[in-house]
């Protein structure tokens, strides 16, 4: 595991990540740090906990809209994908039990 130092809002964090992950754990955290920074600079949410909660949600949107490449779901948003996997789980729970 390598120790990875990043700064959010002010605040020091040590994090352990294996070797092949740490430069996307930097680039994240580099990314939250962006939109923490953003989110406090607009003067319109105060306090470090609202802050990352509301870049929490924002990274949560951007993830959800990332739509997924060519092939037989190309096109799809992520967030449709999952909205129409909890769907067929929602049916699958309306038929009972399986029967083995």
């Amino acid at each position: 595991m390598e120790r990875v130092d990043i700064s959010i809002l002010g605040r020091d964090y040590s994090l352990a990540c294996p070797p092949e992950e740490k430069q996307a754990l930097t680039a994240a955290a580099q990314h939250i740090s962006q939109l923490a920074g953003r989110i406090q600079g607009s003067g319109k949410v105060s306090g470090n906990e609202r802050i990352a909660v509301m870049a929490a949600i924002q990274v949560a949107i951007e993830l959800l809209s990332v739509k997924v490449p060519d092939g037989p779901l190309g096109g799809l948003a992520v967030g449709d994908f999952k909205r129409r996997i909890d769907n067929l789980n929602a049916i699958l729970d309306t038929v009972g039990p399986s029967v083995s």
